[in-house]
């Protein structure tokens, strides 16, 4: 069989062709079903500790006692002294093409009350799934983000020095079987579901492979391999992911109070509404002219919409003013007389209370 070709021509052609301000790549919008992580844990001992250690602890203690009986060495656990010593959990993500001899990044965690990681070395400890089986193993020296210095009120502390982290510590022992083609299909997910963004990337894809999508639910395009890709989905997915399309999404603002960030979807409307807030007018409408071509031109006439935007410095009062299209032009408005941000938050709720902002308003 000879490598696929018949409908990359069409394939490259939509794609030119697909250039718009809102489209975005399939594959920055789409995961395939069964291509994930997974998560792993282990639990383990960061020996080299320059006094910064554990203190007596008994899991600690008997961490040690255990791991030194695989060398032959038998001391009980209370004559076991652990400052240069800190028990520490593991975590890591192993991908879904992971493959034994690759390389994982892990943090360290110190859950004794070791006071630094810093300088330390970790030894030997098996990481594993939830299915208890071991898939990766870990070791080596650490490095750590923070810094602790000094002794008693004199100490210096930098960032979190009992987290550490290890690039590439881990190698993979054992691969876990990815399987994402199933009855010659491949399961698109979206990663914001929405039913108007799975309905345009399941036309889009008919467009170029007529009936190979359908969609089941908003976050899943089912897509059938076509009959030149069957020993190719590596190539169809590579092909699809390039392809551009534009992703729909509900209308939100989301205000977050803590740190006074305010972020609005282009497709936030406003009803019609008029705005008194302190010495601030602000009004917002739309109108419709008529648009005449030339004599003899053959053109037609056209009705284009204009919006308006006026702030004047009152003392008070409304005015009665026309459907407003969009609300970046009273965000405009707002930032071009310096309105705060905690006022911004305070009239974009008024809105909604008032029901005049057609957008879901989420407050963190």
């Amino acid at each position: 069989m000879q490598r696929p070709s018949l409908h990359l021509i069409a394939l490259f052609t939509l794609m030119a062709l697909a250039g718009s301000a809102h489209a975005a790549r399939l594959k920055d919008v789409t995961t395939v079903e069964g291509c994930r992580d997974n998560q792993l844990v282990g639990y383990g001992l960061v020996v080299g500790l320059a006094g910064t250690g554990d203190s007596n602890l008994s899991y600690t203690t008997q961490s040690v006692s255990n791991y030194l009986k695989r060398f032959g060495i038998s001391i009980p656990s209370a004559t076991v002294k652990p400052q240069n010593i800190a028990a520490v959990m593991l975590t890591a993500n192993i991908g879904p093409f992971a493959k034994p001899g690759s390389k994982l990044d892990v943090t360290l965690s110190s859950i004794g009350d070791a006071k630094t990681l810093q300088g330390g070395v970790l030894l030997q400890t098996p990481l594993i799934g939830a299915d208890d089986q071991v898939y990766a193993v870990a070791q080596g020296p650490i490095a750590v983000g923070g810094f602790l210095g000094g002794t008693g009120a004199a100490s210096v502390q930098q960032n979190h020095p009992t987290v550490a982290m290890m690039t590439g510590g881990a190698i993979v022992e054992r691969a876990i079987e990815t399987q994402f083609v199933k009855d010659s299909s491949i399961n698109l997910l979206l990663m914001n579901p929405d039913y108007a963004s799975a309905a345009r990337i399941s036309d889009r894809l008919n467009s170029i492979f007529p009936g190979s999508t359908y969609t089941p639910d908003p976050s899943t395009i089912n897509v059938k391999l076509p009959k030149d890709y069957l020993q190719y989905p590596v190539n169809f997915l590579a092909n699809i992911g390039e392809v551009e399309v534009e992703p729909d999404g509900p209308a939100k603002v989301i205000i977050n109070e803590r740190t006074g960030t305010i972020v609005a979807t282009s497709t936030v409307r406003l009803s019609p509404v008029a705005i008194s807030h302190g010495s601030l007018n602000i009004t917002i409408s739309q109108s419709q002219t008529a648009s005449q071509p030339p004599a003899l031109s053959g053109g037609d006439t056209v009705v284009l919409t204009s919006t308006s935007t006026h702030v004047k410095e009152v003392k008070g009062g409304f005015q009665n003013i026309p459907p407003a299209p969009s609300l970046d032009r009273l965000t405009n408005a707002l930032n071009s007389l310096g309105v705060s941000t905690r006022e911004m938050m305070s009239i974009l709720q008024a809105l909604k209370k008032s029901g005049a902002l057609q957008a879901e308003l989420i407050v963190d």
